[in-house]
């Protein structure tokens, strides 16, 4: 009983924290940038504004344009469930395989990506074809970046890789894991659509990815989009920490442990959001064209690292 506890709880925290940590994002920024900023909770109060109001469908969408958002919701949802944040001893630690996970994350962008197709706008189907372009580039990345840590564990799944960086913390300062490290956080940028990748305040033709998809969206569909926006980068943030830091994370259902998971899981989500906000005021957007080269590299780091994992770690 208490692991589904835990595996609700860990959903339930994504879902009410992410539009927070946006929050302390956008302060960040504004503070560095020497603007006063909005308050911490205003993505939560544009939320519920958005949720109060009717959804418009464009005239030649079908059913996949209003299917969208509730799948992407779902999968954001799904994962958040079952990634090892506060506890590896969740419920549903036994499906947090690395597979399913990356997969999950693809089901919702592809989700959004035929939405994009679905409305017949010339935005529409540009930012889809860019977003499924990222994607192709993106998804080898993320599943070679921690398929190189799964050596250390003898296991793909995710709660088995944290669990092995908690007993054994020498080998997260490895080479293979400093490389994976890096690949993982260019890939990261690229699938929450931050800059360089991306410029989530812009909308600019010549630089919207995921903006020019949901354009058409409005009322409670473009609430709930905005909302599982949120989550996954909540959710990618967070396999970041708990991958490479794993520190604090409970590896046993004692009550204490738990509260200490979830402090560090707290405190770790925060200031990687904090440090994305402040490199974003130092960032420029890349051209489009640039954008693959970005992830070459990224995927020939993941490669190397998966290399290194195998011949450091015999």
């Amino acid at each position: 009983m208490t692991t589904w506890i835990i595996a609700i709880g860990q959903g339930l925290f994504v879902a009410a924290g992410a539009p927070l940590l946006v929050g302390l994002m956008r302060q960040v920024r504004a503070r560095l940038e020497g603007r006063a900023g909005g308050r911490l909770t205003q993505p939560w109060r544009d939320l519920r504004k958005l949720a109060r109001k009717e959804p418009i469908t464009p005239t030649d969408a079908s059913w996949v344009f209003t299917a969208a958002p509730p799948v992407l919701m779902a999968t954001s949802l799904l994962v958040a469930c079952i990634a090892p944040f506060w506890s590896t001893r969740s419920a549903l630690d036994g499906t947090a395989d690395l597979i399913a996970v990356v997969g999950l994350l693809l089901l919702g962008t592809i989700a959004l990506a035929l939405a994009g197709l679905d409305t017949g706008t010339a935005f529409g189907g540009m930012g889809a074809s860019r977003e499924m372009t990222i994607a192709a580039l993106v998804e080898p990345t993320l599943l070679l970046a921690i398929f190189a840590l799964s050596a250390r564990a003898g296991s793909s799944n995710l709660a088995a890789i944290v669990s092995a960086g908690v007993h054994d913390p020498v080998r997260v300062f490895s080479p293979a894991s400093l490389l994976a490290a890096a690949a993982l956080a260019i890939a990261i940028l690229a699938e929450a659509g931050r800059l360089p990748v991306d410029n989530p305040a812009t909308h600019l033709e010549l630089t919207m990815v995921h903006e020019a998809m949901v354009l058409e969206y409005s009322g409670r569909d473009l609430a709930l989009v905005e909302h599982a926006s949120a989550m996954r980068l909540t959710i990618l943030l967070g396999l970041l920490a708990n991958l490479f830091a794993p520190w604090g994370v409970a590896t046993s259902l004692d009550p204490v442990a738990l509260a200490v998971g979830l402090v560090a899981f707290a405190a770790k989500l925060a200031l990687l959001g904090a440090l994305l906000a402040a490199a974003e005021v130092f960032f420029a957007k890349l051209r489009l064209f640039r954008v693959p080269e970005l992830l070459a590299g990224s995927f020939v780091l993941a490669l190397l690292a998966v290399t290194a994992s195998f011949v450091l770690n015999p």
